[in-house]
């Protein structure tokens, strides 16, 4: 069974940078396409970034041009860049494989929690 493990989370103030690593036990990880999943307080848990086997990456509008999603096949590790952060990038965040209608397809991980706030 594929195990996720995410880690780089953290207190940060407005415009500052995290870097995430999500690093998933398991073979096949470089068939798959990869996403980072964020749920802020009290919202559902939805797909902000994803990157492809063939490394096409797709962001939600409100990440795009600040996050960036990319992935060592190598290492079975996905990474999200994180960039002049916004308090409304709060939330924990999870990375799973992401199928069809972006739902997940392995069993979540203990996610990260990455709070921006002065």
């Amino acid at each position: 069974q594929v195990q996720l493990v995410e880690s780089g989370g953290g207190l940060v103030q407005p415009g500052g940078s995290l870097r995430l690593s999500c690093a998933a036990s398991g073979s096949l990880f470089s068939t798959r396409t990869m996403g980072w999943y964020r749920q802020a307080p009290g919202k559902q848990r939805m797909l902000v970034a994803h990157i492809t086997s063939a490394d096409i990456k797709t962001y939600v509008t409100s990440v795009k041009d600040r996050f960036t999603i990319s992935r060592d096949n190598a290492a079975n590790t996905v990474y999200l860049q994180m960039n002049n952060l916004t308090p409304e990038d709060t939330g924990v965040y999870y990375c799973n494989n992401v199928g069809a209608a972006w739902a997940p397809l392995w069993p979540w991980g203990r996610g990260t929690q990455v709070t921006v706030s002065s």
